[in-house]
């Protein structure tokens, strides 16, 4: 049997957090505030929502440059980059 794969190379059923996560039932405002606006409401969000791990795992892979993802700023994953600590044992403790 095929599988369908997303324009990212992942299948449709790993992306099927994306239904679900609390910041389709939002606006993006909460995700891409302005420059220098607060990440905590988006942070809040994501501390409670299912999909967090999977969207940070989403967002490293694929080098997101903005908004809030997993519950990580832009500083915060590039800090998790350059560390050389984008691992899974870096990504648990960051979606703890």
């Amino acid at each position: 049997m095929n599988t369908i794969t997303s324009i990212t190379g992942r299948t449709w059923q790993e992306l099927a957090w994306q239904e679900n996560a609390l910041c389709a039932q939002t606006g993006p405002e909460f995700f891409f505030p302005a420059p220098g606006s607060s990440t905590r409401e988006a942070k809040q969000l994501c501390g409670a929502c299912e999909g967090r791990r999977e969207c940070l795992e989403y967002a490293l892979d694929n080098d997101e440059r903005f908004g809030v993802w997993g519950g990580l700023s832009e500083k915060e994953r590039e800090r998790l980059r350059r560390s050389g600590a984008a691992t899974t044992a870096a990504i648990s403790a960051a979606t703890a």
